[in-house]
């Protein structure tokens, strides 16, 4: 069995620094059919571990009426964790929050709460219920522990606690060590507990996780917010902007230097609330990420990776709102998150930016773990727009250089001539200089082994190695990079412009090969998988042995090979779209969209068709026969809508409800008002995807 503990510093797997990419996904807000393909994509995006959490009114909503059928099947999901590859941590709460109704609390133990029971304590009640909860839990994950040869190798146990709710100091650490006996006694048993440690909130016996967004929509002010903390780089792991509408005095309560900096809520994107909508895009993501790695950080984890939609409930609907006692109202259904993958499995920048420092720690991260941050400056202000924010990770030997000069919704200043100095024992490792814009961000490499070959210093980023210590070495870029090696002796570099590696996935078949494609890639039973259009194109590196099913080869780029899958000799197949409005009031407008597919005969296993809603108003609901399927807060992007997810339906109806001048809601980009309010679709977008 593997082992997985920690140092002070970092994860270890088998005694061997560890740095792993954590994702969550949330396999109750997805549809079952499609969780192995979305764990592929996940895998392929660099994730070594699913987290999830386990919301108990998705599973009890009904008092002793428990559900681990269709979407909540956990049992189900756990088992294509371990088929795909993928670790698993389970977090268990019993309370969540993650935007659902009474923070994942089934209104019968709210009442119960009404009634006299102290929850989210040691009350003996209360923990008859957590335990009656979890056993059943238990019964589903049984042999799919890490110590039975299951994926599931870490849990969280409850969350935000004594920060949001709950109780600090010796009460609320006492009641953390009382769940963590409770899972263990219940068969709940794993080498790796985590509590989230933001905030105030007490961790017990358990590893504190971090955090970090690029926005806070929780925030109930409607003005642009200060700069975001999150840009700067720093020895500080506490996210103030985390819950803030939850603020208490103390940040951290914990001794940090026993524990290494690891992270389970970076933000993937954002989920909007109705009166605070940011758009998360793939510089938000990708600056902050880099910004972490500078600062030290030992786990990446994000939250969401993947986006979804909250289940139908019995009694209620499942959503966060203030009619709970909650602070924000959010969308009914729709929690796509702006997420890496989104609300119906479609890839987004965000995604790709993650991608490229996940696939760097697949193959480095081993070497980055251990290697401890300088900061220089350390004294930078979140509103100082003049000031480079470097860092170097090193040890005696070699190390990192990382710069930020990226701040969400500012403009930072551009620095000429800059050079970067790496340090070791011996002294300093000068790059040569370079130009850094406004808005730039990453990391280069010096005296970096690669395999029997030492680079001395390059102006370009490591990106993942090919076929061994020995093998080709992929880098990206778009400065002149400057190789500079030891002896002057080069190992084999494959570079990339950055526009590249944001497409460019590492396969491994028969051997490791490169493909640059704009859509997903992935191995799957030792075949290439590719997404894509009806005509879609991919280049390799190296040449296989043969073309990929459904490829020829076309042509010859460099080192790449470039292939073209064809699916239709002729006329694409393509489902067709009308809009027509069906009615107009003060407060909204209903539109009808027909969808008219191409004969049976010529539909394929595999294919989806995609509206895009282009629309303008406060929101929109999207019904099918009747029933709302899907909602959405506005905030100026296209929304995306699987017709596959719903089993290609001929009709739906789309509501757009009115944005007025006078509303209070914060929107980066307001859309343009006609007599002071905005009601419209203004246009429905095809486009059909095919694996």
């Amino acid at each position: 069995m593997t082992q997985y503990t920690y140092n002070s510093d970092y994860l270890t797997r088998d005694g061997r620094a560890w740095f792993p990419v954590m994702g969550e996904m949330h396999f109750t807000r997805y549809r079952e059919e499609l969780w192995e393909e979305s764990l592929r994509k996940m895998k392929a995006g660099g994730v070594n571990i699913v987290s999830t959490y386990m919301i108990w009114i998705h599973h009890e909503e009904e008092e002793g009426i428990f559900d681990f059928s269709g979407c909540r099947n956990v049992r189900r999901f756990v088992e294509l964790c371990g088929k795909v590859g993928l670790l698993v941590c389970l977090r268990l709460g019993p309370w969540v929050h993650g935007e659902v109704r009474n923070g994942g609390f089934p209104d019968w133990v709210v009442k119960k709460g009404e009634e006299g029971v102290e929850l989210r304590s040691n009350d003996e009640t209360y923990m008859a219920y957590v335990r009656r909860y979890w056993s059943k839990v238990s019964e589903q994950v049984q042999g799919l522990m890490l110590k039975d040869g299951g994926p599931v190798m870490a849990m969280q146990l409850e969350n935000e606690y004594g920060h949001v709710g709950g109780f600090r100091g010796e009460k609320g650490e006492a009641h953390m060590r009382a769940l963590m006996a409770l899972a263990k006694e219940v068969g709940l048993e794993v080498p790796i507990y985590t509590a989230t440690g933001w905030g105030g909130a007490v961790i017990g016996d358990c590893i504190p996780v971090m955090g970090g967004y690029c926005d806070a929509p929780w925030e109930q002010s409607v003005e642009e917010l200060s700069a975001n903390t999150n840009y700067i780089i720093s020895h500080v792991r506490n996210d103030a902007l985390i819950a803030c509408d939850h603020h208490v005095e103390d940040a951290i309560t914990f001794d940090e230097s026993r524990f290494p900096y690891l992270t389970a809520e970076l933000g993937g994107g954002m989920q909007v609330t109705s009166h605070r909508r940011p758009v998360a895009t793939g510089p938000d993501i990708g600056a902050m990420s880099t910004t972490k790695l500078a600062s030290g950080v030992a786990l990446l984890g994000y939250y969401m990776y993947h986006g979804g939609s909250n289940p139908e409930g019995k009694l209620s609907t499942l959503q966060e709102s203030r009619d709970t006692g909650y602070l924000n109202n959010l969308p009914e259904i729709n929690y796509d998150f702006n997420a890496p993958i989104r609300q119906y499995g479609t890839i987004s920048d965000n995604y790709r930016e993650i991608k490229l420092l996940a696939s760097f720690l697949r193959d480095f991260g081993e070497d980055l773990a251990p290697l401890k941050s300088e900061i220089f400056p350390e004294d930078v202000k979140p509103e100082d727009m003049h000031t480079l924010r470097t860092s170097c990770r090193h040890d005696d030997t070699h190390g990192y250089v990382f710069f930020n000069n990226y701040q969400r919704r500012r403009t930072m200043d551009a620095h000429e001539n800059v050079v970067f100095k790496g340090l070791t024992a011996a002294g300093e490792v000068a790059f040569p200089a370079v130009d850094i814009a406004s808005g730039a961000y990453g990391f280069f490499p010096y005296h970096m082994r690669m395999g029997s070959k030492v680079l001395v210093s390059a102006l370009a980023t490591p990106f993942c190695r090919l076929n061994g210590e020995e093998g080709t070495y992929v880098f990206y870029g778009d400065y002149e990079p400057s190789y500079c090696w030891k002896d002057g002796q080069a190992a084999d570099i494959l570079h990339l412009t950055r526009a590249q590696a944001l497409n460019a996935w590492k396969v491994t078949l028969d051997r490791d090969y490169l493909a640059l494609s704009e859509n997903y890639v992935w191995e799957e039973n030792g075949e290439l998988v590719v997404t894509g259009g009806a005509d879609t194109r991919i280049l390799l590196y190296p040449e296989p042995a043969k073309a990929p099913a459904g490829f020829e080869k076309v042509g010859v780029e460099g080192r790449f090979t470039v292939y073209e899958r064809k699916l239709f000799q002729g006329e694409e197949v393509t489902a067709e779209v009308k809009v027509r409005e069906c009615s107009r009031e003060e407060d909204r407008a209903v539109y009808e969209i027909i969808v008219s597919y191409p004969a049976k005969e010529d539909r394929m296993a595999g294919r989806d068709t995609l509206l895009w809603l282009e629309y303008a108003g406060y929101g929109m609901e999207i019904r099918l026969d009747g029933k709302k399927i899907n909602d959405h807060f506005y905030t100026g992007q296209k929304v995306p809508v699987s017709l596959g997810y719903f089993d290609f339906p001929e009709k739906l109806e789309v509501v757009v409800n009115a944005l007025k001048k006078d509303d209070r809601v914060y929107l980066e980009t307001w859309p343009e008002l006609q007599d002071g309010r905005a009601c419209s679709l203004d246009g429905v977008e095809v486009t059909e995807e095919y694996r």
